[in-house]
């Protein structure tokens, strides 16, 4: 499953919005018909996940977490409540909580970018913040794949 892209949309006044289709499409080929809606763990924005992978990342962070640490039950118990079953209607459209617009900072206006096995929804104005520059983002490339290629000859 790839969710690959930046669209832009807009959120009705009920707080609906429509999954784009080239998105719906991916979804649709995996099988998959529900969504969890969480908000983002480091940035003011909210993720969709199909609901197989979101079961594959919770199925993760219980992995690493002891069901006998006090903290590690915390963190847990955080990860897996602040989420939301969402299923699309016959148009393709979603409910976002007002809960969820208001954590984002989301008014009408959002971006929806595909981000692998997932989907970021952005309020329009936060999504360009969120992304580096031309030359930052040159230069975290190179020293990630040098990193990986170390030793190797061409």
């Amino acid at each position: 499953m790839r969710f690959l892209g930046n669209i832009e949309a807009k959120i009705d006044a009920k707080g609906r919005a429509f999954l784009p289709a080239v998105f719906r499409k991916v979804l649709q080929t995996s099988g998959d018909e529900n969504l969890v809606l969480r908000k983002d763990v480091f940035e003011d924005c909210l993720v969709l996940y199909p609901e197989s992978v979101w079961n594959e990342q919770m199925d993760l962070v219980r992995s690493r977490l002891n069901r006998y640490n006090a903290q590690h039950q915390k963190i847990f118990r955080q990860f897996v409540s602040q989420v939301e079953l969402l299923a699309l209607d016959g148009n393709g459209r979603f409910l976002i909580p007002k809960r969820y617009l208001q954590m984002a900072g989301i008014q009408q206006s959002v971006k929806f970018t595909g981000n692998g096995d997932t989907i970021e929804i952005w309020a329009s104005e936060k999504a360009e913040a969120a992304m580096m520059s031309a030359e930052e983002f040159g230069a975290a490339m190179q020293s990630v794949m040098e990193d990986g290629l170390s030793g190797q000859i061409f």
